[in-house]
């Protein structure tokens, strides 16, 4: 009892974290199976979350897999405003997002899992899964830490009318509300660009956004 009180304080009942559990599967690249979960999944999820969720899971079904897979790296990877690594709208390129970085891998081994091998620990489908299959609270934070960053990446998939808009809209229906700060903050970076300084990254050495070969994950 004392768990469910404090995961409805904080946002992190087991509807949100079925939303966030959704929204990882089809923020990811796209997979036939992955599809299934969400679908399965969403069977528990009400109201407007579950609506669009369920508008990008019938767009994404709606094409072929050579189509989708085509129209993720179109999104995700060809355009900067639309990356979904989290610390890129809030480092930029500049020796700060290497840290940036490491602080989000510290969170995940504090919560006792490695960060993964084939992706960055600030991907959003990497943080909205920690969020909601290992650490509720700690990924709760993560999220609501970068919600302006998840703003900018909304305005820019609903300019470009994507199906992915929906689902990243329920990602933030189920954050705190924005304040005025971060309806600036989400305004300025989308039109002047994240810091930039020419410098490496380390430990990461990504660029942005790292193009994905078609059929990779």
């Amino acid at each position: 009892m004392k768990t469910a009180k404090l995961f409805k304080r904080s946002g992190c009942g087991l509807e949100e974290r079925l939303v966030w559990q959704c929204a990882s599967l089809l923020l990811s690249y796209p997979d036939h199976s992955r599809f299934d979960i969400a679908e399965r999944l969403l069977a528990h999820v009400d109201g407007s979350a579950a609506e669009r969720l369920s508008r990008t899971l019938a767009a994404l079904r709606a094409v072929d897999s050579l189509r989708a897979a085509q129209d993720y790296v179109a999104t995700f990877d060809l355009r900067r405003r639309a990356t979904m690594y989290l610390t890129y709208w809030t480092a930029g390129d500049t020796r700060n997002r290497g840290n940036a970085m490491l602080a989000f891998a510290q969170v995940y081994r504090a919560a006792g899992t490695t960060p993964p091998d084939d992706e960055a620990p600030d991907h959003l489908p990497v943080v909205l899964e920690f969020a909601a299959v290992v650490a509720p609270e700690a990924g709760f934070r993560l999220l609501t830490d970068h919600r302006v960053p998840i703003e900018v990446l909304h305005r820019a998939l609903r300019e470009a009318d994507s199906p992915y808009a929906d689902t990243v809209v329920a990602v933030l229906a189920t954050l705190p509300a924005a304040t005025d700060t971060d309806v600036l903050r989400a305004r300025k970076l989308a039109a002047d660009g994240p810091p930039a300084e020419a410098v490496g990254l380390q430990p990461f050495t990504l660029t942005v956004p790292p193009r994905r070969t078609q059929g990779g994950s």
